[in-house]
């Protein structure tokens, strides 16, 4: 075999060959996606001010269940509103140099008037109502360089579980940006704009799931969600 057209076919292959992604790269939008399509399905990577973050290892306490609990939540909330979508860990194609993979998002669908929508490629798009990250404390970029992107595309209601810090912060997007929501005497932040959506910090926090339950029914039950459905059941 000729060695001169060995070496050239291995300098092709190189060239088209994907490289993995590791934690630190600095890439493009474009790039980096194409390269997190060609990685395992169990790998979580995020493209954040135009460098990859690979997810470490999932622990139970710290992630796995506060996101199980939140989930359950939004699940429950999202079974009594006709009109609204809820995803996990979908990709969310924000600009060229953010590519962050939310740990929840509740949208209102784009048939509805929603901000976002589901592109060709059957990733997210747009400005989505509701972004929900569980992070380790405030040191987490979740609670720096994404609030920043999240602020800059309208999203305008953003959760942060600091499960280190045994804190929930809930934002919502104003005239000059984010501003957090304050619970009030029992505990409960109702959001802005999913109306009968209630979490009462405080129970959570105590893992007392049965009143945050209870807490989520009386908003469901209340005028203010019915109108909300009534909404999009005439459309």
């Amino acid at each position: 075999m000729n060695p001169n057209i060995s070496s050239s076919a291995q300098r092709i292959k190189n060239r088209f060959r994907v490289l993995p992604l590791e934690n630190g790269d600095r890439l493009t939008r474009e790039e980096f996606h194409r390269r997190y399509e060609a990685m395992p399905e169990n790998v979580k990577a995020e493209l954040i001010k135009g460098v990859v973050y690979m997810s470490s290892p999932v622990r139970v306490t710290k992630h796995g269940q506060p996101h199980g609990k939140m989930m359950s939540l939004l699940g429950v909330y999202r079974l009594s509103t006709v009109g609204v979508d809820l995803l996990g860990n979908v990709t969310y194609i924000a600009s060229e140099e953010y590519e962050p993979q939310p740990d929840a998002v509740l949208r209102i669908n784009e048939k509805n008037g929603g901000k976002s929508l589901i592109n060709e490629e059957d990733y997210l798009e747009g400005a989505p109502e509701l972004v929900v990250e569980i992070a380790s404390s405030t040191a987490s970029y979740d609670l720096h360089d994404k609030l920043e992107i999240y602020e800059q595309k309208g999203i305008q209601e953003y959760i942060v579980w600091r499960v280190l810090d045994d804190q929930i912060d809930w934002f919502t997007l104003e005239a000059s940006g984010y501003a957090r929501l304050v619970e009030n005497k029992q505990g409960v932040i109702e959001s802005r704009v999913f109306p009968g959506l209630r979490l009462n910090i405080k129970a959570l926090l105590a893992d007392d799931l049965q009143r945050v339950l209870s807490d989520l029914q009386k908003g469901l039950q209340s005028k203010k969600h019915k109108d909300f459905i009534g909404r999009f059941s005439k459309q």
